[in-house]
């Protein structure tokens, strides 16, 4: 395809050419997809019916829960049809679709996280200020803005990247990413999209910076409390934020700070599996786990 201007379309690895290893890559993925979906709707349909989890942290924590179901929704569907049908196809369309919804639940993903950890800080370091700062009319303004910033990380990346001609369509992962679609550019250097990609890196540095400044001071003013019972109990709900936005940072920069290869390998698409499907599979179960109220609301739905 050298010197192509345009591609009719886009050729996702292939897992395996033997019939077995393919059915075993869907079943894998059709196990994975179902228990991702299952915990995170459990999750939003127990915020949604008990009305002790009608608060700002939870609001967040439902949101948090319908981005991760849009994330996996976006890219695991359509891997499981390439291997069920024996194929590796995907349209031109389908592939801008998938990459631009794909970046930007991860992009309101990051953001909302970055959020919690200021209504975690609020909530521990001024509490008598709590419900005067995190009241309903602001958090919806937040949301709503995690949500457009979303969109709109999404649309600038889509628009940079499938603005140049490619050289190839042979894409060398199981759905469009990032890396790999820059590699068929014609030109050597996509300028508009190294330039997003410098600015979303500054961000995303800055949204880091805020979280650990957030957690230094609240760890502060939790180490004040008189008593254990009052320490363990603030930090309870930081832990399970705190410990999604670990798995988030460290599996995207082992997957997106490797060696770049020009050959697809198995060590390629585990480590885009850990940071693209892992994290939107264990958020929920992690707040779960550590949080009463959710764990009492789960038992009563189950």
């Amino acid at each position: 395809m050298e010197n192509q201007t345009t591609v009719p379309h886009f050729l996702l690895l292939e897992f395996s050419k033997n019939r077995h290893l393919q059915l075993l890559h869907f079943f894998f993925f059709f196990v994975l997809y179902l228990a991702t979906v299952t915990t995170n709707l459990l999750i939003i349909s127990a915020i949604a019916l008990d009305h002790r989890l009608h608060s700002p942290m939870y609001f967040f924590l439902m949101n948090l829960a319908l981005q991760d179901l849009g994330i996996v929704s976006v890219i695991v569907p359509k891997s499981m049809i390439n291997s069920l049908m024996d194929t590796r196809h995907i349209s031109y369309f389908g592939c801008v679709t998938q990459y631009f919804f794909f970046l930007c639940f991860e992009g309101s993903d990051f953001s909302l996280l970055t959020v919690m950890a200021y209504d975690r800080y609020v909530a521990i370091c001024h509490p008598l200020h709590y419900e005067m700062v995190m009241n309903w009319k602001y958090c919806t303004e937040i949301i709503i803005l995690v949500w457009v910033t979303g969109l709109l990380y999404g649309m600038l990346h889509t628009t940079a990247t499938f603005s140049v001609p490619f050289c190839s369509n042979v894409v060398n992962q199981f759905f469009c990413e990032i890396p790999n679609l820059l590699k068929l550019s014609c030109s050597d250097i996509n300028l508009p999209e190294v330039g997003i990609l410098v600015a979303s890196v500054i961000a995303g540095l800055g949204c880091f910076t805020f979280i650990v400044l957030s957690y230094a001071v609240i760890f502060k003013t939790v180490l004040r409390i008189p008593s254990e019972k009052g320490r363990q109990k603030a930090l309870s709900t930081c832990i399970p934020h705190l410990t999604v936005v670990s798995i988030l940072l460290l599996s995207g920069c082992i997957a997106n700070l490797r060696p770049s290869s020009n050959t697809p390998s198995y060590l390629d698409f585990g480590l885009t599996v850990l940071y693209a499907l892992l994290p939107s599979l264990f958020n929920p179960i992690i707040y779960s786990m550590r949080n009463k109220n959710i764990k009492s609301v789960l038992s009563k739905l189950w």
